[in-house]
């Protein structure tokens, strides 16, 4: 049994964060109960997002609000605080952080611990590209998911009302760099919708639309191997999306795509889903990293050197014991994040019971990816899987990993309800600026003032 109360703090409210307090949490009830441990889980947002479920957020297949897991909800003892970790000082056990209290104060909070648990994730890789910083679309939140949904519907309706052939073009063009998971989700899910929207205007066709996926390598989706790569670009190209292997944006600067192959394309949509990095916190922390910036951890996913820290996921360099050749990490994925999380809850009651830990040890089994509806691309156990049973397998794959009874159920009937109804077509781009209405409003305007956009479109 735990003797000294143990004060266990987890920065991040992601994969690994959720799922290891989680585990902890059921680990060390009799504990949490007698107040003999207390669980601190710090995250920016008060939920935890399953992202492989974004894609099919933006294209309209499931709700935003399904997307997400509550945390108070599921974690019902633990103590959720809502902010952002800043700096740790790991010899002190304290962490230095800001919540929304103390931002409005413009001060900073420190939190005390005995056992530190870093899962803050990662964020998008950017690069110093002209015009990306002002015009490029990121696709990591449910926000930015739905923003991108309100946002294609929104260049349509742009195409169907302008009768200038230019801007009619950029509109209809949209460009998204990156070839993995998110990117060629992402596409083909929103492609396939506007494809659906375009019977519903007058003037804009599906062959209007230019769709064009750029990829700095010679191959997309590398997790399903080298054969499914190339089924997936054949498929594309089918749909006439153009896959531009080799390839790299040089600049987006005045709302024109400029590739490393000199093709230039005028574009109102340009998507960065072109890799992610370690969240920046860690070089904040004073612990080891490897050459990729990620904590070096054991198989034991304890932080290498250092007593009380743990850590696993995007954020953690953890040893493959089942690689062939010796120095492999495992892959930086859901896969292995929520089975990490798993085993890390495991061995922090271990260590606080003085038990011994265990080994991470898991082979990766293979990968699912959605191309749009009814459209996919599988390799599980070495079995190649595409069209419809691979697209099935994913939706299957994903519902069982999905956390929480509740969120099962509401995403199975929403998938049910659509497969009855037709597609939601509507663009609620005045969503993300719900005071501008008011605004003009009480600033005396006219909503129909030429010089203004109440619904803040781009």
């Amino acid at each position: 049994m735990v003797k000294e109360r143990a004060r266990i703090l987890v920065v991040g409210g992601g994969y690994v964060g959720m799922y290891t307090a989680l585990r902890l949490q059921q680990r060390m009830k009799q504990e949490l109960r007698r107040g003999e441990a207390e669980i601190t889980v710090v995250t920016p947002d008060p939920y935890m997002t399953y992202q492989p479920f974004l894609p099919e957020a933006a294209a309209g297949a499931i709700s935003p609000r399904h997307v997400v897991v509550p945390l108070r909800r599921v974690l019902d003892q633990c103590r959720i605080v809502v902010g952002e970790v800043q700096s740790i000082d790991h010899a002190h056990r304290t962490a230095t952080l800001t919540t929304l209290a103390t931002e409005e104060r413009g001060g900073t909070e420190q939190l005390t611990y005995d056992e530190l648990v870093l899962a803050p994730g990662s964020v998008s890789r950017t690069l110093p590209i002209p015009g990306l910083v002002d015009y490029g679309i990121g696709f990591k939140t449910v926000e930015e998911a739905i923003g991108l949904r309100n946002h294609v519907i929104e260049q349509m309706d742009i195409a169907s009302s302008t009768r200038d052939p230019a801007v009619r073009d950029a509109a209809l063009t949209f460009v998204f760099v990156g070839g993995g998971y998110a990117g060629v989700e992402a596409l083909g899910e929103l492609e396939d919708m506007a494809r659906y929207a375009a019977r519903y205007y007058h003037n804009v066709k599906p062959e209007d639309m230019k769709w064009i996926l750029v990829e700095a390598s010679d191959r997309i989706l590398p997790e399903v191997g080298e054969e499914m790569g190339r089924y997936t670009v054949t498929q594309l190209r089918r749909r006439n999306i153009q896959v531009l292997l080799g390839t790299r944006l040089e600049s987006c600067a005045d709302r024109v795509a400029v590739l490393s192959d000199g093709q230039r394309f005028p574009t109102r949509t340009v998507v960065w889903t072109a890799g992610v990095k370690p969240h920046p916190l860690l070089a904040a922390t004073g612990l080891p990293l490897d050459a990729r910036g990620r904590l070096k951890c054991t198989p034991q996913l304890t932080v290498d050197g250092v007593e009380h820290a743990w850590a696993a996921g995007d954020a953690a360099a953890v040893p493959d014991v089942t690689a062939a050749e010796p120095g492999t990490d495992t892959a930086p994925n859901a896969q292995h994040a929520v089975r990490q999380a798993k085993l890390l809850g495991d061995n922090i009651a271990h260590s606080l019971r003085g038990e011994p830990l265990q080994t991470y040890a898991h082979k990766y089994v293979g990968s699912v990816a959605s191309l749009g509806l009814h459209k996919g691309v599988a390799q599980v156990y070495g079995r190649k899987l595409r069209g419809y049973p691979a697209w099935f397998m994913h939706r299957a794959y994903h519902l069982s990993r999905v956390p929480t009874v509740n969120r099962k159920a509401r995403v199975l009937a929403e998938w049910t309800l659509a497969g009855l109804f037709k597609r939601e077509i509507v663009s609620l781009g005045s969503l993300e600026h719900p005071r501008a209405e008011f605004e003009l409003a009480a600033g005396g305007k006219h909503p129909l003032d030429p010089n203004i956009n109440p619904k803040g479109s781009s």
